[in-house]
């Protein structure tokens, strides 16, 4: 269950700012949750340790330090070899809560063996931070790059919208 603790961290460090990788110079700074607490809660768990599977079900809420994800449905699938988790799927009203940031979803799932988060469903996927926000069919975070893919899906109807608000600076309330 520790391992789950990696997916609520990294679910929502979704950079907003267009420039979403940091100098080349200075690696990422990553905050280290694994060894907090996580508590998940649900109307039902099924555990299956020959499947390497557990199933969180009816509005669960798993939170561990300041994240919280909520989802219908939690699908946490374990790797054969070591017991690290290998994939955790949220399905269903996806939300996930880190201080000012939200990210929100019908589906959300984190690769652990490539460092990869996608947000997808319908309605689009979307990441909020303050009054920033970015919008798009599939939004796909990269952890070990600390970088961000947003994709309109190749339909024209479906485009990647961000929306960034300038800083409001001391003096200057409107920010202009």
């Amino acid at each position: 269950m520790k391992t789950v603790a990696l997916l609520i961290l990294l679910v929502c460090l979704f950079p907003l700012s267009p420039a979403v990788a940091g100098p080349a110079d200075k690696p990422p700074v990553r905050k280290d949750r694994s060894n907090l607490p996580i508590t998940i809660k649900s109307d039902e768990m099924t555990a299956d340790n020959i499947g390497k599977t557990a199933i969180f079900s009816g509005k669960v809420v798993a939170k561990q330090g300041d994240i919280t994800i909520f989802s219908d449905k939690l699908i946490v699938n374990y790797a054969e070899k070591n017991g690290e988790v290998d994939k955790v799927e949220a399905i269903g009203n996806v939300r996930i809560v880190q201080l000012n940031r939200t990210g929100i979803a019908s589906q959300a799932i984190y690769e652990s063996r490539d460092g990869r988060i996608t947000l997808s469903g319908t309605p689009n996927p979307k990441v909020m931070q303050g009054l920033d926000s970015v919008t798009g069919k599939t939004i796909t975070y990269y952890v070990d790059d600390d970088k961000s893919y947003v994709s309109g899906g190749g339909d024209p109807g479906s485009r990647v919208e961000a929306v960034i608000n300038p800083p409001v600076r001391k003096g200057n309330p409107g920010g202009l």
